[in-house]
């Protein structure tokens, strides 16, 4: 008969503070109660996460994976503006579906401060704001676009989180004002269409540079960047 794997103090005391935080949020994850629901004694928390700050940020990457795994087996297939879309819709339904450890991962942090998790999602936006770019698509930097993106989406998330009646259109509208202003017009451009042609290809070839041929110097690469940088 094959051993059965138990679940190790670790694991134990994830899935124990997971639980807690989904249910009475972040104050509800003491040292007493994860302890206790974990079956543990408490000097093993600090030896597996060293402090309580360091298991919330275990939580909250955790909580977040099967999210972040989600969406990764998104990026890389169909149109990137599309793809860009569900992946606000998904954010902004996972935030409210999960208030409390969304809350965890954005709303309790102090200034220059990012969760794990955070940091990590922030970087699958960063990669798909880049294909966004190689496809002609992106009216500003990629760093300029996926900084609004981010900001735009955690804050409709907290604001319909916090309100008394949830404003279903809100998210929607937000949306599509950010990526108005960040993406290339599809049909009859407004206003200046060469101007943003312009753009539009050079936010392309930034985004393209790191992966060309070596066939400019590092000085060449860098005043090239700033001229492009210049039509943006």
């Amino acid at each position: 008969m094959a051993a059965v794997l138990l679940p190790s103090p670790r694991d134990r005391i994830l899935e124990a503070a997971l639980t807690l935080l989904e249910a009475g949020g972040v104050d509800a994850v003491s040292t007493r109660t994860v302890s206790a629901a974990a079956h543990v004694q408490p000097p093993t928390i600090y030896r597996q996460f060293g402090d309580m700050q360091g298991l919330l940020n275990a939580v909250a990457s955790a909580g977040f994976a099967s999210y972040l795994q989600a969406k990764a087996a998104r990026v890389g297939t169909g149109d990137p503006v599309e793809e860009l879309r569900k992946g606000w819709n998904r954010h902004v339904e996972f935030g409210l579906s999960h208030p409390h450890l969304y809350t965890l991962m954005y709303g309790r942090l102090r200034p220059g401060e990012e969760s794990p998790a955070a940091l990590e999602a922030a970087a699958m936006l960063q990669a798909l704001m880049g294909r966004v770019a190689e496809a002609g698509r992106l009216a500003v930097d990629v760093e300029r676009a996926a900084a609004m993106i981010h900001a735009s989406a955690v804050g409709v998330t907290l604001v319909l989180l916090r309100a008394p009646e949830r404003d279903d259109g809100l998210a929607e509208r937000m949306r599509e004002a950010v990526l108005g202003a960040v993406l290339t017009p599809e049909g009859d451009a407004v206003g200046d269409p060469g101007k943003q042609q312009a753009a539009a290809h050079a936010v392309a070839l930034i985004a393209l540079l790191p992966t060309l041929p070596a066939a400019l110097t590092e000085a060449e690469r860098t005043l090239l960047l700033e001229w492009l940088k210049r039509l943006t």
